[in-house]
């Protein structure tokens, strides 16, 4: 989850007068934000990469282990961060500039984090752990009681509770099983466990980048996908999509629960002429959740950053600063899940950036391939069916996600990999992950799923065989399921 802010805060409780003073600090801040984008203010440099990745944290019976904070503690480094759930953390890494060898130096950043990562839960008798869901997640590991010891996770839960009138969160997933069950609280999103590259651009071309995002987006999912099961039942082939989306369920202005637009979504069009229409529209639609206010110049944009941190679209725009204290624009991709391997991550993050690069690339921009609805469809498609979802691009006929990102998308992520100017053997070899792993059509879901074929419906055997995979960090295209059929 993207926090709603990095640091501490002090109250959970506010007033009607917290909320206006706040709505005023918003007011000026995306007024700001506009006029020093015209104004030449925001970091124009070459593109900057990075990436975050949600761990679980596992007991010895590979069950969830709530040790977050001691886990902190041992590991010692500040690329490692608290998430909503005590069995989680987030390990993120230093940005990069997206030239040259950039894949390989990140994944070389990753494997030497990851293994500090490991050691740290090792010395308190627990495993670190990448997936999309945890298979021997239960619903009793997501009760108010697991959530991380911080004032603003319960700022926010008690929130989205207060915007739904105290409705219960009412999670219903129809995939090739069906799952419907009532949550009291916003844990069950901490069930979700994501992969999510920070694309940073100039930003004068970010909406273009944007609307790039939002188009790749589906075959994105289709070739990652890796989180079949939720409470045992076999759902979607990306089940955090639906599962994060009915988690912190509410709306914006008007029906709170029920508005046209929703807090976690795809988003509600492309963007027309610049990215700072979405923070436009975070204002104008969404009541704030966390009127926290601060002391500070505009121009830190606190408060702008600390509301969108309370959205959550699946590619999600961000204000930060780069070391030289200048504001600059970042796109978040959310929509990957963590895992099988970071050989896979590092994989996903090229096809990403490639294929993003070269369909700024087109006439007209990336929003003329096809309609917004068109590329919103298709995630759900793509989220729901994985490879074998049917996805329209650029024309009527729906064409089978394998064949085209085989025979249509690498191809031009390749392109804008050159054109980046990535380094030819990185190009080749993480490319060729995506390649291998769509032509054998064996990405983490489906091979979650081979493995409950052949061995039953057990979580505890599935996270040990993965976790014992991904510790080679063999691309998960590569892995056998092992065993006869129980």
């Amino acid at each position: 989850m993207g926090h709603p802010m990095g640091q501490e805060i002090q109250k959970i409780r506010f007033s009607p007068r917290d909320f206006a003073r706040f709505r005023q600090r918003l007011v000026a801040e995306t007024r700001l934000a506009r006029e020093m984008a015209a104004g030449g203010v925001f970091d124009a440099g070459p593109p900057v990469t990075g990436f975050e990745i949600e761990v679980c944290l596992l007991d010895a019976q590979e069950a969830p282990a709530p040790v977050n904070a001691a886990f902190l503690e041992r590991m010692n480094d500040p690329l490692a961060t608290l998430e909503l759930a005590r069995f989680n953390v987030e390990l993120n890494t230093h940005p990069h500039p997206l030239e040259g060898p950039v894949l390989s130096s990140l994944h070389r950043e990753l494997t030497a984090t990851w293994r500090r990562a490991q050691a740290a839960a090792e010395s308190l008798g627990c495993h670190a752990f990448m997936t999309g869901i945890l298979p021997t997640l239960e619903p009793q590991h997501l009760r108010l009681g697991c959530m991380s010891d911080m004032k603003r996770y319960r700022a926010l839960n008690r929130q989205v509770l207060r915007a739904r009138q105290g409705r219960p969160i009412h999670l219903d997933i129809k995939g090739r099983e069906h799952l419907v069950m009532d949550q009291r609280d916003v844990m069950l999103e901490a069930a979700t466990t994501s992969f999510q590259i920070h694309l940073q651009t100039p930003v004068d071309t970010a909406h273009r980048v944007y609307n790039a995002a939002i188009l790749a987006s589906a075959p994105l999912v289709a070739a990652a996908a890796n989180a079949p099961f939720l409470f045992g039942r076999d759902l979607w082939d990306e089940t955090r999509i639906p599962l994060f989306e009915q988690a912190v369920e509410t709306g914006g202005y008007g029906d709170v629960a029920r508005g046209p637009l929703r807090r976690v979504s795809f988003g509600s069009g492309f963007a027309r002429e610049s990215i700072l229409e979405c923070f436009e529209e975070n204002l104008e639609h969404f009541p704030p959740l966390l009127p926290l206010c601060e002391d500070a110049p505009a121009e830190r944009f606190i408060h702008l950053r600390l509301h969108n941190g309370t959205l959550w679209r699946w590619n999600r725009p961000l204000i930060g600063f780069s070391a030289d204290g200048r504001p600059h624009i970042r796109i978040e991709h959310r929509g990957l899940p963590a895992g099988p391997t970071l050989a896979d991550s590092l994989a996903n993050a090229a096809f990403f950036h490639g294929l993003v690069e070269d369909l700024l690339t087109l006439p007209g921009g990336p929003e003329g391939v096809m309609a917004f609805a068109t590329a919103r469809d298709n995630f759900y498609q793509a989220a729901r069916l994985g490879l074998e979802a049917p996805l329209r691009w650029q024309g009527e006929t729906p064409i089978r996600a394998r064949e085209l990102i085989l025979d249509r998308l690498l191809p031009r992520a390749r392109r804008g990999l050159e054109r980046l100017g990535l380094n030819a053997a990185d190009r080749h070899d993480y490319l060729g992950i995506i390649a291998a792993r769509v032509h054998s059509g064996q990405n983490g879901a489906r091979w979650q799923r081979d493995f409950a074929a052949a061995h039953g419906r057990d979580g505890t055997a599935l996270v040990h065989a993965c976790r014992e995979h991904q510790a080679s960090d063999h691309p998960v295209h590569t892995w056998d399921v092992g065993g006869e059929r129980a």
